[in-house]
């Protein structure tokens, strides 16, 4: 019988690895079902312009998948059995459950509120496209002077608080840094930065910590008050507690342990990739949340899945960073060239060059995920026979396993 991928989350990570596992295993041998919550891929990098006013068009994952052989869940996952290998889903059609052979586990993560009081009540965020709308909302409901309060120093408060204050001049925007924004960056960068917040007239409240959140204003921990009519929460990410629930090894903050091919140390039918996983890049130093490790993690999953499939040695994808790429705007942009260590090199690119060199990296990005298809071949890797035979026909009876 046919060997069931199952992969969680048709995020970066996610929607590219099911269309390569779709471009380089058999049909006549595997089965790939991607489950994701909402019915169209998100472009999260660009989830702050979205916020601030620029329209983003959506592109339907059904649309995506189209002739891969990809099936299409639209749901949520509940929970992951690892033992009797199913997930549990909830979806328009109600719950069902979900049988697997192989599992790619990329649901991604989330804001983190690290438990400061008011953030989940009234804190904005740009994680996810409906809150990014709803911060669009808000700041569509805000008159001339009104006050945007973007927390956390970084790439994603940075990006946010620039877009913001460039889309919105009549808004008066301000940045809480628990240290200095852009410290990581080389001199000339960090130059670069500030001279972009004083022309977009940004306000740097630096070595600030925000302690409480109320509706109109922030709380420092000094007991400074920030006006605010819209906090908007950038400080730290975090991912669902499912795999801990599962059993799976996992850190203090529940990212899945994997080893250099992104398998879990636990269990050996379980890959992890994206923000999900927890992984450790070529310098021996875990990977950070961000698309870059999206890249890196997901490329490694899918060459280990189909080297391990098809009876082939696993290939290993060298999981380093060159630079950090940081918008500041529409024309305006940082791209930090970094060593193995990932400290700033002395170069960096600023201004309307790297504005246009991020612009070409995230159409890029898109393109690969939306293109699945690109470059099919026509020969595709047939499955060995003891993987064919691994199959468990039980849990492949589980309700629910038919596609939405």
């Amino acid at each position: 019988m046919k060997h069931r991928i199952l992969v969680l989350g048709a995020g970066y990570a996610g929607a590219f690895a099911a269309g390569s596992l779709a471009r380089r295993l058999s049909p006549a041998d595997t089965e790939i079902t991607v489950v994701n919550a909402a019915p169209v891929f998100v472009e999260r990098m660009r989830l702050h312009q979205l916020a601030a006013g620029r329209d983003q068009a959506t592109v339907p994952l059904a649309d995506v998948f189209a002739g891969t052989g990809v099936r299409l869940r639209v749901a949520r996952v509940r929970a992951v059995d690892p033992q009797r290998r199913t997930v549990a889903v909830t979806g328009e059609d109600g719950d069902g459950e979900l049988g697997y052979d192989t599992l790619l586990y990329t649901l991604g993560s989330r804001v983190a509120d690290h438990g400061v009081p008011g953030v989940a009540e009234h804190a904005f965020d740009v994680a996810g496209r409906a809150s990014a709308l709803r911060l669009r909302a808000r700041l569509d409901s805000l008159g001339p002077g009104g006050t945007v309060l973007v927390v956390g120093e970084g790439l994603t408060g940075i990006e946010t608080a620039t877009e913001i204050a460039e889309s919105r001049p009549g808004l008066c925007v301000a940045l809480a840094a628990r240290g200095e924004p852009g410290a990581w960056l080389c001199p000339g960068a960090r130059r670069h930065l500030h001279e972009a917040f004083d022309r977009l007239g940004i306000t740097v409240h630096e070595h600030t910590t925000i302690e409480a959140v109320q509706a109109r204003y922030a709380v420092g921990g000094d007991g400074t008050s920030f006006p605010a009519d819209a906090t908007v929460w950038t400080a730290g990410f975090a991912v669902d507690p499912l795999a801990a629930a599962a059993g799976l090894e996992v850190t203090e903050d529940g990212r899945i342990i994997v080893d250099d091919t992104m398998r879990s140390l636990s269990h050996p039918d379980v890959y992890a990739a994206g923000d999900s996983a927890y992984a450790i890049g070529a310098n021996g130093r875990p990977l950070p949340m961000s698309c870059a490790s999206a890249g890196h993690t997901n490329m490694q999953a899918t060459d280990a899945i189909v080297a391990r499939l098809t009876g082939r040695e696993v290939p290993s994808v060298k999981k380093t960073y060159i630079g950090n790429q940081i918008s500041l705007g529409r024309h305006d942009a940082i791209f930090q060239m970094v060593d193995g260590d990932v400290r700033a090199k002395p170069w960096f690119m600023g201004g309307r060059k790297a504005a246009r060199f991020k612009t070409g990296v995230l159409k890029a990005s898109l393109w690969g995920v939306t293109h699945p298809t690109f470059g099919m071949p026509k020969r595709k890797r047939r499955l060995t026979a003891a993987t064919t035979a691994a199959a468990t026909p039980a849990a492949a009876a589980a309700p629910g396993n038919a596609a939405a």
